[in-house]
């Protein structure tokens, strides 16, 4: 079984893990505080517009309920919860509720993976193969059939590594939510796991099942949004030998203070969950069991650590780990991450594979010139991306600002409120 490579090196990489703790820094910044709009060039009177955006996408039935958060300089200068958290109890939204933020995860993880970078535990473009050995000769999909989902393939032109991981790019693709039909077939008779469940499931075992399936293309070619970062966090597991929720915590969550970031929620944090809701008969409904399932954070065997799908957290949580990004990898005067290792996770990694308005770097979609110039998208350089329960960050280098709209819903919704709020915030900028 592929778990057990982690027991083989567990003593030694364990050892060097403890060595290898966050470093203080020479530069010392504050953690988030809250501070008045106007000390930090934001308009208290445009930040109303946002006030009577969300308060009506609420009032319309666009959302159940949000959390907003803008920061800048530092400083938290909007924080405001609008409508519902759960609509089987009606309970009203908190600014500090907690959210799947699903993809949101993506980023957290790469950042993992370039902290033991920096330690010089392995060259980005190191086939994943020399970690995972399940992984070496992989192959891509060449034809398939619908009657009995059996297909053929062929030998991939070059191994994965560990770059096409972190970039999208290594031909992995995302089973149930995946693009292409075959590809859906495949993963679901597999029996992967994409995200949230309660079963009795390891990332190592997913892994295990991700390694033996065909790839969309030769690693390389094309961006594929995937399960890549599914196995990069496992790939933390076997390079750090501490389980991947665990490195996350000791090494990232507890440094920044992320005290609401966690894969599984404790007893005393379950009640600030918001429920997913959808639209049931024109009215706001908590969302069934499917193929995930929604209690996943707080019930169930609690072993699943999905490096591209699977933390909670809250706004400001997430609002920290953005500004330690801004800050070049330090906050509070501990060093995440170089900002020279910034600048490269910042860089573009595709090339044009995402157009000309976007380019994906290590960790985020990262606007480009041309994108900044259509407007409401922020400066050259802001990074950005989302969740699959319809949650938004941004943070902008330029401008220094980040911001966060928290929402949890699924199926056919009208809701306008991630490119109003977007832009709204970067109107509101006053200086």
């Amino acid at each position: 079984m592929i778990q057990m490579k982690i027991f083989g090196t567990f003593l030694l990489a364990a050892a060097v893990s403890m060595l290898a703790a966050q470093t203080p820094s020479i530069q010392k910044s504050a953690p988030l505080t809250e501070a008045a709009p106007a000390n930090v060039g934001i308009s208290p009177d445009r930040l109303k517009w946002i006030d009577e955006m969300l308060q009506q996408s609420v009032s319309d039935g666009q959302i159940p309920g949000a959390v907003a958060l803008i920061a800048r300089n530092g400083k938290i200068v909007y924080h405001k919860a609008f409508g519902t958290a759960d609509a089987q109890t009606g309970r009203k939204q908190k600014v500090d509720d907690i959210f799947r933020i699903a993809s949101q995860t993506k980023a957290i993880t790469a950042t993992a993976v370039m902290m033991l970078w920096e330690e010089g535990r392995f060259q980005l473009d190191d086939p994943i193969s020399k970690y995972i050995p399940e992984f070496k000769s992989p192959k891509v999909l060449q034809s398939f059939r619908y009657t009995d989902t059996s297909f053929t393939t062929r030998p991939a032109n070059k191994e994965i590594t560990i770059r096409h991981l972190l970039t999208h790019t290594s031909g992995l693709g995302y089973g149930v939510i995946d693009g292409d039909e075959r590809m859906k077939l495949i993963y679901q008779k597999a029996g992967t796991t994409d995200l949230f469940t309660t079963a009795d499931v390891s990332i190592g075992s997913v892994v295990e099942k991700l390694a033996k399936l065909p790839l969309h293309h030769d690693p390389g070619e094309k961006f594929t949004y995937s399960m890549g970062l599914d196995v990069l966090g496992y790939l933390v597991e076997v390079v750090s030998g501490l389980p991947f929720d665990r490195f996350l915590k000791e090494r990232l969550f507890d440094p920044l203070g992320m005290t609401d970031t966690w894969f599984y929620l404790p007893k005393d944090k379950a009640d600030r969950l918001v429920a997913v809701q959808y639209r049931k008969d024109g009215q706001w409904a908590n969302y069934p069991k499917t193929f995930y399932d929604p209690d996943y954070p707080v019930t169930g065997a609690r072993k699943f650590f999905a490096g591209g799908a699977g933390l909670v957290g809250s706004a400001k949580d997430y609002a920290t780990f953005l500004q330690m990004y801004l800050n070049g990898g330090e906050l509070n005067g501990v060093r995440i991450l170089s900002r020279t290792t910034v600048a490269s996770i910042l860089a573009n990694q595709v090339g044009n594979l995402m157009g000309t308005d976007q380019y994906y770097g290590l960790a985020f979609g990262v606007l480009t010139e041309q994108g900044s110039a259509k407007g409401g998208q922020g400066s050259q350089g802001t990074f950005t991306w989302g969740g699959y329960f319809n949650t938004q960050y941004f943070a902008d280098p330029k401008e220094q600002t980040i911001g966060i709209l928290m929402k949890q819903t699924q199926g056919p919704v009208d809701d306008q409120t991630a490119w109003k709020f977007r832009q709204l915030v970067a109107t509101a900028i006053d200086d």
